[in-house]
């Protein structure tokens, strides 16, 4: 389950294969859920369904940008905020994956920033990022290097 927080509501990924696989009857939702908390008890409703099958783009709107703000594009488009970058970048890799394995249809993924989004990337799993430390301990390293250097 995938998750991207817009205030009190969130967004969740269901595709019915926790326990059961995908069949041509079962599809893939994306919920909008309403989450609050009475008392010590969670509560959860879900606000608007949409099918994976009918989405036709997601936006990133901004790739340059560190910004949590997206569209997706359905049969109308639907302004979203995600609670950070990272998840916006996860939830679009996610829907990703979700089409190549289930439906291999055309999807558009705009105004992202391909090295984050593509899983061949050692940038966008969360798993590596002792990878990134190194690369960026590397790269620091070699401008220490070569500041300290003196050139005649």
């Amino acid at each position: 389950r995938d998750v991207l927080t817009r205030g009190r509501q969130y967004l969740e990924i269901k595709a019915f294969f926790s326990c059961v696989p995908l069949t041509k009857s079962k599809e893939v939702e994306i919920c909008m859920v309403k989450h609050w908390r009475v008392d010590r008890e969670e509560k959860y409703e879900i606000v608007e369904k949409w099918f994976l099958k009918d989405l036709e783009m997601i936006d990133g709107k901004e790739a340059d940008t560190d910004n949590p703000y997206f569209d997706m594009h359905f049969h109308k488009v639907y302004n979203m905020e995600a609670y950070s970058c990272a998840s916006k970048y996860t939830f679009a890799r996610t829907l990703n994956k979700l089409n190549a394995m289930y439906l291999k249809k055309d999807f558009k993924v705009v105004n992202f920033d391909d090295t984050y989004l593509n899983d061949d990337s050692i940038w966008s799993s969360s798993n590596r990022d002792f990878l990134v430390v190194m690369r960026v301990c590397f790269y620091a390293s070699n401008l220490l290097c070569l500041s300290l250097c003196r050139f005649s």
